[in-house]
Parts: C-alpha cells; sequence; structure tokens
C-alpha cells in the first residue's frame, strides 16, 4: 500500500502548447513575471483533463483556441519534481492578445529556439517541431538536460 501522507514527496504536473504555424514556426510568449521566452502552458488544474487544462492555459495566455495534435515530450524537471507534458498544437481560432502575464509573442524557426530559452524550455519546442514520432522522454534540472 503507498502511504500518501503530507511527508510524501509529491510530484506537479504542467501541461505546455507549442502551438504551429503553416509555416512551421513555434509560438513563443514573454511571460512578464521572468521576461523569458517560454512556450504557453502552466500547471495542471486537479479537476481539468489534461487536454482541456492544455486548451484553457494556451487560451489565457494568448487569446487562441487551440487543439492538441499530439504528445511530443514529456519532461521533468528533477530538483522541483515538475512533470511537463508538452503538445504539438495546431489553431482553430482566436487572435493573440497580451495580458497581465504575457507581454509579447514570438514566432520562431528551430534555429533560433536555442537562443532564446534554455536548454530545458527549447528541447521541448524542438521535439514538438521535428517530424511526429514517439513523444520524448527527458529528465533535467531546470535549465540543461541530464
Amino acid at each position: 500500500m503507498i502511504n500518501l501522507d503530507s511527508q510524501s514527496p509529491r510530484h506537479s504536473v504542467s501541461v505546455a502548447g507549442i502551438v504551429v504555424d503553416d509555416y512551421g514556426r513555434a509560438l513563443l510568449i514573454r511571460r512578464l513575471d521572468t521576461r523569458r521566452w517560454e512556450p504557453p502552458g502552466g500547471i495542471l488544474e486537479l479537476g481539468k483533463s489534461i487536454h482541456d487544462g492544455l486548451r484553457r492555459k494556451v487560451r489565457e495566455e494568448t487569446g487562441l483556441d487551440v487543439v492538441p495534435i499530439a504528445l511530443s515530450g514529456v519532461y521533468k524537471n528533477m530538483p522541483r519534481g515538475i512533470i511537463a507534458l508538452v503538445f504539438r498544437c495546431k489553431i482553430t481560432g482566436g487572435a493573440l492578445a497580451t495580458n497581465e502575464e504575457v507581454t509579447d509573442f514570438r514566432w520562431v524557426t528551430e534555429s533560433e529556439t536555442p537562443r532564446l530559452m534554455t536548454e530545458a524550455y527549447a528541447v521541448g519546442v524542438l521535439d514538438a517541431l521535428h517530424d511526429p514520432g514517439p513523444a520524448a522522454v527527458r529528465p533535467h534540472d531546470g535549465v540543461h538536460l541530464l
């Protein structure tokens, strides 16, 4: 039997959408709090399904409606215990709009991606931009792949 008392280590699950346009570019957001570029997403709420949570987070951060096409990777931030489910997504509606969390947007190519963010975030974008195949599973320390 598994002991789920308050002393047991916990994991957190996040979702991120790699929104890809017709030119094969990925959409990044610039977060107000960190000023960093990253894909839209966030912590998956307990009562939400994975796809509903993903669509909600992308909509909140970008103004776009998306549909997940494929799970492109599963990533674990080892020190923080955060498991990220990253999906390649297609736009189905809406319009880009900044908000209290997001100050800017940028469509990036595969070659631009590593210069704009840490390796831990860039690999999720790059995995989603590559041809569909089995989802990547990768551990990292929050900055670098392990």
